[in-house]
């Protein structure tokens, strides 16, 4: 059974007909200087279609389509002398509506689907029989154009070159780079402030949110979880669309409030707090700016709900609340060991082929579920988008960007997921104090990935799954740093930044010892109701791991001289990579 359906879809592939997008040129026949230009699709096996439109003739459109030209009843008596009659689809075969059009004498033939507009197909014979063009115009633009310019019109069909490279793909590139070494340099950062300063939990400078390390079976159940919703979204696309629309509106709320934080904190002014309540949340008195930041926030995030499908606008906002968002989780989710960063890349690196290349081969309409689900289906009655991708606008020219999605897309796992292993890159660095070569070498191996997947994109014109080329740049980057700097079982097993995780391979056992030149004995420990009565500064009792710059085991750290507090109450140091 299964190699009949692989032999099935193999002869699907080996089927599928070529086709190509053109525009429908329309002018009104009273000569004025309104016009219009609709998006057809046809195949070229038929006839092709000229590339410039000041070499086209334009001819009559003729409306037919309560007739599905099926038979010779449907043929009006005087026939079609230089027109393009525009038909409905349906009941018989494009062949033999084209067979009897250009028997008539049509220059060309148009069919109306209220379906997706698939490519007009025949066989060989058929293709060298016909010499006019055929292609499918959608219902919806059939009724416009015969709204906006009347029911005498004039059209010409042609197909405009494409520019092989938008420039918008240089913007999307700027910003999926910009947020993969800002959060990954932003969550190393704040993890080793975390682990290696002397700060008490109660200080002012506490940390509001605690990062969460994943774990193999998180990530099973993360990657099935996304298997499940995608399979859904694709089966229940306009039920759950808006449930994804919610989450994206309270997640990236959030996470723009988590960016915005740390700079209004730095403002001098507006530090009052809110009087004393019994409110849930306010009775932390928290300061009057974050409140008026929180509102900033949902503002923001409102005013993108209501004015979501804006397309001359709204992407700004998309784009600032996805990058919000996804800096929010590289800051919060943390890969302890390149193990776990391994396992993750490779097990999203299958999830993301097999939902782009392998889908197609398992669905009736032979479109990837991935594809599908991220630009939105064709016959979605709520012509709803998903939220969870970088958008930009095509900035070329050429009216073929009407037919082809206006809007070039990057989804946020192709970000998160290489960010991830970015940010542990940057965490290892500060352990080993190697320069940040580690996150140097994986952010521009993440930035070759995704050029190459626009060359893919370029050279296949089809959707790709970009993991399939950045989980290799960037996993195969950061072992071979680590193969060069000989370090490489250090970087497998971790960083040594995870609480009550084991002590680094890297790091000695022992504390720090006298020098040899004191010549004085070190006393005996005093007994323990004198220590609970002088107890130590903050800095000896907090419980945490040494500043490096004190620390003897760091390259730059020097031995302080020891003073008599250090002479009567000697104990061990805690290293990095340890818990207290």
């Amino acid at each position: 059974m299964a190699a009949a359906r692989l032999a099935a879809a193999l002869l699907l592939l080996a089927a599928q007909v070529a086709c190509e997008y053109g525009m429908l040129h329309v002018v009104s026949e009273k000569g004025g200087p309104q016009s219009k230009d609709y998006c057809i699709l046809y195949n070229p096996q038929w006839a092709r279609l000229p590339h410039d439109l000041a070499k086209v003739s334009f001819l009559q459109l003729r409306d037919l389509r309560s007739a599905q030209l099926c038979s010779h009843f449907d043929l009006p008596a005087d026939g079609f002398s230089n027109q393009i009659p525009l038909v409905a689809r349906g009941n018989c075969t494009f062949y033999e509506k084209v067979r009897l059009a250009q028997g008539s004498g049509a220059r060309g033939l148009l069919v109306v689907s209220k379906e997706k507009l698939v490519p007009p197909g025949g066989n060989k014979t058929q293709y060298e029989e016909i010499s006019i063009p055929v292609a499918l115009l959608s219902h919806r633009d059939s009724q416009d154009i015969f709204r906006r310019f009347g029911l005498v019109v004039r059209v010409a069909l042609y197909a405009p070159g494409e520019p092989v490279l938008d420039y918008n793909m240089v913007i999307i590139f700027i910003m999926a780079v910009g947020t993969v070494a800002l959060g990954g340099y932003w969550a190393g950062s704040r993890d080793v402030k975390k682990y290696m300063k002397h700060k008490r939990d109660d200080g002012p400078e506490k940390q509001e949110d605690e990062a969460v390390d994943v774990t193999p079976v998180m990530i099973c159940v993360f990657v099935v979880m996304c298997c499940l919703m995608l399979v859904l979204l694709y089966y229940f696309y306009d039920r759950l669309v808006y449930v994804i629309i919610g989450i994206f509106c309270l997640a990236s709320s959030t996470g723009l409030y988590s960016c915005l934080a740390p700079c209004v904190r730095r403002l001098p002014f507006c530090r009052c707090r809110v009087p004393d309540n019994s409110l849930p949340y306010f009775h932390k008195r928290p300061q009057a700016r974050m409140l008026l930041l929180a509102l900033f926030c949902i503002g923001i995030t409102v005013v993108w709900g209501i004015f979501r499908n804006e397309d001359q606008w709204a992407w700004v906002l998309q784009d600032t609340l996805g990058i919000a968002f996804c800096l929010y989780m590289l800051k919060t989710i943390r890969l302890p060991t390149f193990k776990a960063c391994t396992l993750l890349l490779l097990v999203l690196f299958i999830y993301d082929v097999f939902f782009v290349f392998i889908t197609p081969f398992l669905t009736k309409s032979g479109n990837s579920i991935m594809v599908e689900v991220a630009t939105g289906p064709s016959n979605s009655s709520t012509h709803e988008k998903l939220p969870m991708v970088l958008k930009v606008p095509r900035l070329n020219t050429s009216p073929l960007s009407l037919c082809d999605r206006p809007f070039s897309l990057l989804g946020f796992g192709d970000i998160l997921v290489p960010g991830l292993l970015v940010a542990y890159c940057h965490r290892f660095d500060i352990q080993v104090q190697s320069s940040r070569v580690y996150f140097v070498a994986c952010t521009i191996a993440y930035g070759l990935g995704l050029l190459v997947t626009f060359m893919a994109l370029v050279l296949m014109q089809r959707g790709q799954p970009a993991l399939l080329y950045l989980v290799p740049c960037t996993l195969l980057t950061s072992c071979a740093v680590a193969l060069w700097r000989r370090e490489l079982g250090a970087f497998w097993m971790g960083s040594g930044f995870a609480k009550d995780g084991p002590q680094s391979p890297w790091t000695p056992a022992e504390g720090p010892q006298p020098p040899k030149d004191s010549g004085a004995p070190l006393p005996q420990q005093p007994p323990c109701e004198e220590l609970a009565k002088s107890p130590l500064p903050a800095e000896e009792t907090d419980a945490g791991i040494v500043d490096p710059a004190q620390d003897p085991a760091s390259p730059v750290g020097s031995i302080p001289e020891p003073t008599d507090r250090d002479q009567a109450q000697p104990g061990p140091v805690a290293q990095p990579g340890t818990s207290a």
